[in-house]
């Protein structure tokens, strides 16, 4: 079983002919609501390709927690344990380019609220792929993975944001996600040269299982001296917003499946290539018969 302890926003997404530098004001011809928050688009990203998955996670007490609860649930997923705070849901303003790059900022609101505590015992055993984020408290993040190792969870940590990341959070993770820009950050808190900080490198110093995503290029793993790559479709990307997201979800989902990391990392590279011919986070996830179409 996935579980995902993290974020859940609401996303604003803008559709602009150029990404606004400083001062600058983009217009564009309009814009659409949808679900997001890394937690959330991971989760429903599982869900998609068949996996059972419950996600804790916290909403606000506006309009917009009663829209993100309506579309996790059509998703299938157990929100049994998403508690609403008094205040607002985590929302994300979404500038997008006509080369699909991408622009985000993101009001944590209810997501600050979401405490390590909201994780029963009884969702962490041999059974369970505990999947995290950098988008709530870190220290949270550390608090439920000490609980999850010492209950035999396999703990997986989209270090992302990995801005200001300290290497005590990693402390008692089995897998580590980042992208390219990530993992050069993960790369400086370990004591790598950021021309150095490739899977290979990482997973040696952090001495556990490291992917590394590369957009078009595709994704690389390493584990001890074992090592993996595998390429991405060849797609036109229009939005690239939560490619990362569907790639962590489905690969979670297939390690949680009983999949190699080999098998893993080729379907996760394919949800991700998908997810960026789509426009909008939530609208862009595939499901696990499109994926299956691909492999």
């Amino acid at each position: 079983m996935i579980v995902v302890f993290g974020s859940i926003n609401v996303d604003l997404a803008f559709k602009v002919p150029a990404l606004p530098g400083p001062g600058e004001t983009a217009v564009g011809p309009g814009y659409e609501i949808a679900l997001g928050g890394k937690g959330a688009n991971q989760a429903v990203a599982a869900a998609h390709d068949g996996n059972p998955v419950a996600l804790i996670g916290a909403v606000g007490t506006d309009a917009f927690a009663t829209l993100a609860r309506e579309w996790l649930l059509a998703s299938g997923i157990d929100c049994t344990r998403v508690s609403r705070v008094e205040g607002a849901t985590g929302c994300a303003a979404i500038a997008v380019d006509g080369a699909g790059r991408n622009q985000i900022i993101v009001g944590a609101g209810a997501n600050a609220a979401l405490r390590a505590d909201d994780v029963d015992d009884a969702l962490l055993g041999s059974s369970t792929t505990l999947v995290l984020q950098r988008e709530i408290d870190v220290a949270e993040n550390r608090r439920l993975v000490q609980r999850a190792r010492r209950r035999g969870a396999r703990t997986l940590l989209n270090a992302a944001p990995a801005s200001g990341l300290d290497i005590a959070e990693l402390d008692g993770v089995d897998a580590i996600v980042v992208n390219e820009h990530e993992a050069i950050d993960l790369g400086r808190a370990v004591g790598l040269d950021p021309a150095g900080a490739t899977a290979d490198a990482l997973a040696a110093r952090l001495e556990r299982l490291v992917v590394v995503t590369l957009g078009a290029a595709g994704a690389t793993a390493a584990l001890g001296s074992a090592g993996w790559r595998s390429a991405a479709l060849d797609v036109t990307p229009v939005d690239t917003t939560a490619a990362g997201d569907a790639f962590v979800g489905v690969f979670a989902g297939a390690l949680d499946r009983g999949q190699g990391v080999e098998a893993a990392l080729r379907r996760a590279c394919i949800a991700g290539s998908l997810a960026c011919t789509v426009t909008g986070a939530q609208p862009s996830l595939p499901r696990r018969d499109q994926i299956d179409r691909h492999l």
